[in-house]
């Protein structure tokens, strides 16, 4: 394990932290002094009203990516009303928590990763703020599609909390909801993807955009198709017996990187 981070790390006090919860995260435990707000956005409705609070002493944004009752499939998601309605709050940083497959030999069901790179296999999705016959046309770079200063506190936050995570790792984001082939997973490792998932595209890109600084926390939930303990068939039931220790897992190391 390597926690030594790739950029200077910014303090977790430093303006308004969003947190993006995805499956298995649908709230927050350690939220104090908690309220809702309803935010309406140019793009239409974000996936559900957003949470306010503080963690030691941190102000936070909580937003459920699939809804509070987890009804919005990932293909079904408003990326852009909610990376909107997040920076229309005076979000400045978002950590994103997504559940994920493992692709890589070492990052079996449990493990937690801190990616620095993504692949993009989703279609049909809209993907920019900049579109539309009196927008300029804006080529956002994005060769480092993570902010480099806030994967450097997540690294440091996992350290000081004694937690152990993966400091790199590529995400290949699929279109969903339904998992991918084995012979998929077979060419996603020939790209370079380490993990695979469905929601980290287009919410890193519209959080660069908006020049929102963007990191994410991966938890293996399950082998990929087609290897491992997913060899012949994945099971639900198996990642929610992984998700029911990893998330408090995921929820420690939050709270490191807030106090």
């Amino acid at each position: 394990m390597n926690t030594t981070g790739d950029g200077p790390a910014t303090r977790g006090n430093d303006g308004m932290l969003a947190i993006i919860g995805g499956s298995g995260l649908a709230g927050l435990t350690d939220l104090s002094d908690t309220r809702r707000r309803v935010v309406r956005t140019p793009y239409g409705d974000p996936s559900c009203a957003l949470t306010f609070g503080r963690i030691g002493s941190t102000d936070i944004a909580f937003l459920a990516r699939h809804g509070y009752g987890h009804t919005l499939a990932p293909h079904e998601i408003n990326y852009r009303a909610n990376i909107w309605a997040l920076r229309e709050v005076g979000v400045e940083r978002i950590i994103a928590v997504a559940t994920v497959g493992g692709i890589r030999e070492d990052l079996g069901p449990g493990e937690l990763i801190i990616p620095d790179q993504i692949i993009d296999y989703t279609h049909g999705r809209p993907a920019t703020y900049f579109e539309g016959t009196d927008a300029a046309v804006v080529h956002a770079d994005f060769t480092e599609p993570y902010d480099a200063g806030l994967r450097g506190l997540l690294l440091e936050a996992a350290t000081r909390a004694g937690e152990s995570v993966h400091d790199g790792g590529c995400y290949g984001c699929t279109q969903g909801p339904r998992l991918e082939t084995a012979a998929e997973i077979r060419r996603m490792a020939r790209d370079g993807c380490d993990l695979v998932g469905m929601t980290g595209m287009p919410e890193a890109l519209l959080a660069r955009e908006l020049g929102l600084q963007y990191a994410c926390i991966a938890v293996v939930a399950n082998h990929a198709a087609g290897l491992g303990s997913s060899r012949e068939q994945i099971s639900m039931e198996g990642i929610r017996a992984v998700l029911d220790t990893a998330i408090g897992r995921v929820h420690g190391l939050l709270s490191a990187v807030c106090c």
